[in-house]
């Protein structure tokens, strides 16, 4: 098992401080998430079924229905490698370490490409290529434009390209998941969550966008009733909210416009709505430093990375501002 942010009761362990005094700063998870109201006993007590309305909210969401609902992205990004032919894959690194490992397991050749341009890649003649936009850990974007022009080169030779979109809500104008598995774009496969953006990680809900012979396979791969009928109700909910998602989208560029701003004495930074990455030979240092002041961030050892989420609430980015004055180094 990978290392990965939120485990915050083992920090608390680790430092002996109280798991009430942290701050969790490690995931990248909107703080204050979509509220989930109270569900009809039904949905807690029937298996679910796949006419609830929730593939009908997805395709109007994302303005695609060439897709399939997962328990959470982390289920394609296990199962997909393994439903195509082995081959080498470019990977754009350093990247979610979940998606190397998967690759590997199924018997591909990784080409780990470290802070390449995406013209790199498709140098490399994989026949997949793959990619987080925007990048995580390292909040790198990469323009929609270019994005397509990549998935028609692959498709010239046979190739895929495969896109995971963890972050991109809130600024779906970048986002390839209309095209994805569509008579446009049928060697694109994107993948989403209703993780990050919505605050919902805990219900485990995604999505794949792919040809309808990658979405039956990974169906059968799944067994019935993949996703929880609750997880199926608050899902739906969500993505039909329009109002919250349009001010959820304007609060948390604001909220990433001041943690960069509050980083910024720190080194080099790069954001993403939803997180602040500061690249500093120090990150190791400054990990230990935060944590002993009960501040949990994510550090991408050996990479000099530390990444930032936002504090939830104005304590929390007091106690985190409090800390980035007291650090001498």
């Amino acid at each position: 098992m990978l290392e990965h942010g939120g485990r915050l009761r083992a920090a608390a362990l680790r430092y002996g401080i109280a798991q009430e005094a942290w701050l969790d700063l490690s995931t990248g998870i909107n703080p204050q998430g979509w509220p989930v109201p109270a569900l009809p006993a039904a949905v807690w007590q029937r298996l679910p079924e796949e006419d609830d309305g929730l593939e009908a909210a997805a395709a109007d969401y994302y303005g695609n229905a060439s897709l399939l609902p997962l328990p959470g992205s982390q289920a394609a990004i296990q199962t997909l490698p393994a439903l195509l032919p082995r081959a080498s894959v470019a990977c754009l690194g350093p990247v979610y370490n979940e998606h190397p490992q998967a690759w590997q397991r199924a018997g591909h050749r990784l080409r780990l490409l470290r802070d390449a341009p995406l013209s790199r890649a498709l140098l490399a003649a994989t026949p997949y290529v793959l990619l987080c936009n925007p990048n995580n850990p390292t909040a790198q974007p990469q323009s929609r434009p270019a994005l397509l022009a990549a998935a028609e080169e692959l498709a010239a030779r046979g190739g895929w390209l495969i896109v995971d979109e963890a972050f991109i809500d809130p600024t779906p104008e970048d986002s390839l998941a209309s095209l994805a598995g569509t008579a446009a774009a049928p060697n694109l496969i994107v993948l989403r969550s209703l993780g990050k953006f919505f605050g919902l990680a805990g219900i485990r809900v995604g999505f794949i966008f792919a040809s309808a012979q990658i979405r039956q396979q990974l169906a059968e791969r799944l067994g019935p009733w993949a996703v929880a009928g609750p997880s199926r109700a608050v899902a739906r909910l969500a993505l039909q909210d329009a109002v919250w998602q349009e001010a959820a989208r304007t609060a948390l560029q604001a909220q990433s416009a001041r943690l960069n701003a509050l980083l910024a004495p720190l080194g080099p930074t790069r954001a993403t709505a939803l997180f602040v990455t500061l690249k500093t030979e120090k990150a190791a240092a400054l990990y230990e430093f935060f944590a002993q002041r009960a501040i949990l961030t994510r550090h991408y050892a050996p990479e000099p990375l530390l990444r930032f989420g936002l504090p939830a609430d104005e304590a929390g980015w007091q106690q985190l501002a409090a800390a980035i004055a007291a650090w001498h180094p």
